[in-house]
């Protein structure tokens, strides 16, 4: 246990030094965009004045220097108060709370339909290297990493929402009439964003997995097992595939930050209400907690993924120890 806790111990306060030095680079940048919130409410209220203005900053601090305010908002996250989102009003754990959820369930399910169909094309093809299912496996995979997935998305709302009509073409539940709001309902709008992400990243896990499988069956222990009569199968399974899953693993690991970090082109076709929408509109309209809180919640979980990345190599493979 020893052995383990303290490479992990570690690897969580480095963690934390990045996520403090991202959030005062992050809070940097924001506060040398132009404008700041107050500006905003003047330009669209005519009635406040100038006074109004210097009261009103100096009301909410804006008036000191960012770097005193990044420390004001530190100490108060710490307290475990992520501050109030200008934009939706709220609280902004409250304003999070949805969005988190609506990606995770996107993210999560295209991430699951691209390893469902790329790792069985990668360990197909590599069984079969310079075939004509390799040949179709790899042209597969390069359509997937070359089209973009904003055509592929409007690609599949032409064809299963607007010509069969078998598929809402965006949104998250239906606003008008019986059943808006079901799980069925839910399901059905999923489909069409869940597809999209999942064919575009199906290339990149079949190529990975086909390298992978490639590279370790030249190892001599694959050869000895051979030579000890194991049977094809068990070669593949048993030895075989869990040593050529160790890179698929920091892959699918390091994607742990897009789960929770949304997808903005994606979420902005299919008007799906994701983390990628929301930090895009809180940095747009300089809302300084609501941006900064989600993209410090997408490091954090990409530095989490890392962590375990480490973890499940450890026990993929025993000779593998976390430094």
């Amino acid at each position: 246990m020893g052995v383990i806790s303290h490479p992990v111990l570690s690897r969580l306060t480095q963690s934390l030094a990045v996520l403090l030095v991202m959030s005062f680079v992050i809070y940097g940048l924001m506060g040398l965009m132009p404008g700041d919130p107050i500006d905003l409410m003047i330009a669209g209220d005519p009635h406040l004045t100038a006074a109004d203005a210097v009261r009103l900053k100096a009301l909410y601090g804006l008036d000191r220097p960012w770097t005193e305010r990044w420390l004001r908002w530190l100490a108060q996250v710490v307290q475990g108060e992520l501050g109030y989102s200008r934009l939706y009003a709220r609280p902004v754990a409250d304003a999070m709370g949805p969005a988190l959820v609506n990606t995770a369930v996107l993210m999560s399910g295209s991430l699951l339909l691209a390893l469902a169909v790329a790792l069985p094309l990668g360990i197909a093809a590599a069984i079969r290297p310079h075939s004509l299912l390799d040949g179709a496996v790899n042209l597969l995979a390069f359509a997937s990493v070359s089209l973009p997935v904003f055509w592929l998305g409007l690609m599949l709302i032409g064809l299963f929402a607007v010509h069969l009509g078998w598929l809402p073409s965006g949104g998250m539940v239906t606003v008008t009439g019986e059943g808006g709001g079901s799980l069925g309902d839910r399901l059905a709008h999923a489909i069409l964003p869940v597809s999209a992400l999942g064919l575009a990243g199906i290339g990149q896990y079949a190529r990975h997995m086909r390298a992978a499988m490639l590279a370790e069956a030249g190892h001599d222990y694959i050869r000895t097992a051979k030579a000890k009569g194991c049977s094809p199968g068990r070669v593949l399974l048993r030895h075989q595939l869990r040593n050529a899953l160790l890179p698929i693993t920091t892959i699918v690991a390091l994607e742990v930050g897009g789960l929770f970090s949304g997808a903005l082109i994606t979420e902005t076709v299919f008007a799906w209400p994701g983390m990628g929408r929301l930090i895009y509109e809180a940095v747009m309209g300089n809302d300084f907690n609501l941006a900064l809180s989600g993209l410090l919640l997408a490091t954090a979980m990409t530095l989490g993924g890392s962590i375990l990345a480490d973890l499940a190599y450890a026990r993929l493979d025993p000779r593998v120890r976390a430094r």
